[in-house]
């Protein structure tokens, strides 16, 4: 099996400041959205194997392609997916589970669960790819979003499928909770 990708979008953004003093190297934040064809619009099956399967190869793709945009290494991550409105949103979960994040796992050097959201849209429509520390999902300075638009995807038979990049955490972060420094062997749960 193999996905059919009709383009691919990419996005990146530095920030140096947020209003306060410059805090450390500029955090960059990287997407990188594949607009594929969805095997499964318009139709009820209960199995999502055409996408489930062939969604570890997509993901190498979208890491490596993110990576490069990103342009330094990557501290965080997060997935998501946008499904065209003749599909449903168990189409994009397909596209995003255990393959998907294994290879962005493996991709990045992580270690934790890879944070993710999914729906169903219009073209256009945009979402907000959360972001997480690769190591250890609780630890607080790394929540973040990556937001994507694409203004022709997805077309109603298409998915948008996006892994996202972090080179740090938030600017000026100072509202507590487990810090990278703190953080346990693993995820980082206490």
């Amino acid at each position: 099996m193999e996905l059919q990708v009709r383009k691919w979008y990419a996005t990146v953004e530095e920030v140096l400041h947020d209003g306060g003093p410059v805090d450390g190297p500029p955090l960059r934040k990287a997407a990188v959205a594949a607009v594929i064809t969805n095997p499964y619009a318009g139709r009820w099956s209960a199995s999502l194997d055409e996408l489930v399967g062939p969604s570890g190869q997509l993901a190498r793709e979208l890491v490596a392609r993110c990576a490069a945009v990103l342009a330094v290494p990557a501290e965080s991550c997060g997935k998501a997916a946008v499904v065209g409105v003749a599909g449903e949103q168990e189409h994009g979960v397909a596209c995003l589970t255990t393959p998907f994040g294994d290879a962005l796992r493996e991709g990045i050097g992580g270690s934790t669960w890879v944070t993710s959201t999914s729906k169903v849209g219009a073209a256009g429509e945009a979402i907000d790819v959360p972001l997480a520390y690769k190591n250890a999902l609780f630890v607080r300075e790394f929540y973040d979003t990556v937001t994507v638009r694409v203004p022709d995807s997805p077309r109603p038979n298409e998915i948008l499928v996006i892994a996202a990049m972090g080179s740090r955490g938030r600017i000026h972060s100072r509202v507590g909770g487990l810090t990278k420094a703190d953080a346990t062997a693993g995820d980082g749960l206490r």
